[in-house]
């Protein structure tokens, strides 16, 4: 079903709670109304929380640091980094969801000028099927050497190699020499392999395409997982240093993790 047909069923079934929440006070002006809400499921301000506790312990994220959020959605990781950065602080966001930019310009940035979105016009078959330009040839719009630090959340999930390695090549620009990025993904290792055919893996990735598996044949984005040596092969490539170690999640049945993605910290070298 095509984006705007589910945002119409869901403005149609979620106005009245959101109504609810809005009358009662149980929803705040820097959470978004749940009928607009989009890219993936768990608590808005639990969730963000929890990855602004990772940006920082992991990442070593300052208050004074210039950020770069590729694949912002509707401000799930940007609102909790309203509360940490100062004003010498920068923060910077880009998506290709419309109503998700509109929602963060109005709600963060007219509260906190050094917080910026963009739309980004780039092409996809669910969310923006008029978009100009491919991932794999997008150009973030930053300089050289902007940014302290880059994440990506849920991204690289849903994005083909060639997609990948441009963003990649792209965060590597952008980030300082010091820099350091934080990005989530499903990796096909021993492990998790092992844990998929053994049918404790919450999602099947059946569908081999070689550098990577999907849930769908015939739509491999809808959710990919890369095997673990291709993507420490392209990080390397691009001159990104996996910081050790990766910290694998729980979506394919561990009981020892830290978030449902497993998340690799690397620095520009």
């Amino acid at each position: 079903m095509p984006d705007y047909l589910k945002q119409a069923v869901k403005n149609v079934l979620l106005y009245p709670l959101d109504l609810y929440e809005l009358l009662t006070g149980k929803r705040d002006q820097l959470t978004p109304p749940k009928r607009i809400c989009f890219g993936g499921d768990g608590d808005f301000k639990t969730i963000g929380s929890d990855f602004l506790n990772y940006f920082i312990t992991l990442a070593d994220l300052k208050p004074n640091h210039r950020v770069l959020d590729v694949g912002c959605g509707i401000g799930r990781m940007a609102v909790p980094l309203t509360a940490y950065l100062n004003n010498d602080g920068r923060y910077k966001g880009f998506d290709i969801v419309p109503r998700g930019i509109k929602w963060c310009q109005k709600a963060i940035s007219t509260r906190f000028p050094n917080f910026e979105f963009k739309l980004a016009d780039i092409y996809n078959n669910q969310y923006n099927p008029r978009g100009k330009y491919t991932a794999s040839e997008y150009v973030f719009p930053y300089n050289n050497n902007s940014f302290d630090f880059v994440f990506l959340t849920s991204v690289f999930t849903h994005m083909l190699p060639n997609d990948m390695n441009n963003y990649l090549e792209e965060i590597a620009r952008v980030l300082k020499e010091d820099g350091r990025c934080l990005i989530t993904f499903f990796l096909i290792n021993e492990e998790s392999s092992a844990m998929i055919n053994e049918g404790k893996s919450q999602r099947t990735f059946k569908y081999d395409f070689g550098d990577f598996l999907s849930i769908d044949k015939e739509v491999p984005e809808y959710a990919i997982a890369y095997h673990e040596h291709v993507i420490r092969g392209i990080f390397a490539k691009n001159y990104l240093k996996i910081t050790e170690p990766i910290h694998y999640g729980s979506w394919c049945g561990r009981n020892n993790y830290l978030s449902y993605q497993d998340i690799i910290i690397a620095a520009r070298s």
